[in-house]
């Protein structure tokens, strides 16, 4: 389902397996438990690299499950189950002391992408994998969280009608120009983690305070953390 591997001052979460890395109520309550494991584990200097096998970094919540109930309204309260449940998923890494990045292996949709969009970089492999919010297309409302994570995330109105009203699967150069994501100049998805790693190890070297820089990052985003009930703590230097 997923792991959480300690290499140095380097944490890689990976969503495991061939499959598409939905997100069933279980797996985001393993997700949560590894991101809190990764943090009660962190130092001056940690980064987190969050990755997949496969053809897919995760194509959202378990639709499947959801429907499975028998009724609409049972799909529905499930649906509202995972929205709700993946809210803590997102503050956890808004709030971990330490860098982020996304190291895209394959296609990232709706939640997936959401889960892409909570670290601080994204890469991509430029051959293959597409980002997709696929709410427009399947009748689905935009959690209120997601709303606010595109907004704080995707600084131009065009590119955030381009990802969430347009029902368009965007490629990663094109979502380079866009302004979504960081870098999409790789061949496959070990090219990708590669990439990340090289970036993790120049993060790990500035060996910045995570309380810090977790307190900056969330004060970058404050409809969102309001909306995740996040507060930006203010740590005093201690040469002052």
């Amino acid at each position: 389902m997923c792991t959480l591997e300690k290499r140095g001052d380097l944490f890689f979460l990976t969503l495991t397996g061939e499959g598409e890395h939905r997100f069933h109520p279980d797996t985001i309550s393993t997700i949560l438990s590894l991101l809190e494991q990764a943090k009660s584990q962190s130092t001056r200097g940690s980064v987190l690299i969050t990755t997949g096998h496969g053809k897919f970094f995760s194509n959202g919540f378990d639709l499947a499950w959801a429907q499975s109930a028998g009724s609409k309204t049972g799909a529905a309260n499930r649906l509202h189950q995972m929205v709700e449940s993946f809210k803590p998923v997102v503050a956890s890494l808004l709030d971990l002391p330490m860098p982020t990045i996304a190291a895209v292996n394959g296609h990232a949709a709706a939640a997936g992408l959401m889960l892409a969009l909570s670290h601080d970089y994204i890469f991509m492999r430029k051959d293959r994998g597409v980002l997709y919010m696929s709410e427009v297309n399947i009748g689905l409302s935009m959690p209120d969280y997601f709303a606010a994570m595109v907004r704080g995330k995707i600084g131009t109105s065009a590119a955030r009608r381009e990802l969430l009203l347009s029902g368009k699967k965007i490629g990663g150069e094109e979502a380079v120009v866009l302004g979504i994501i960081d870098s999409a100049a790789h061949d496959s998805a070990e090219g990708v983690v590669e990439a990340t790693v090289r970036l993790g190890e120049k993060l790990v070297a500035r060996k910045w305070s995570g309380e810090v820089y977790a307190s900056i990052r969330k004060s970058l985003y404050p409809e969102l953390c309001g909306l995740l009930n996040l507060e930006a703590r203010i740590f005093a230097s201690p040469k002052l």
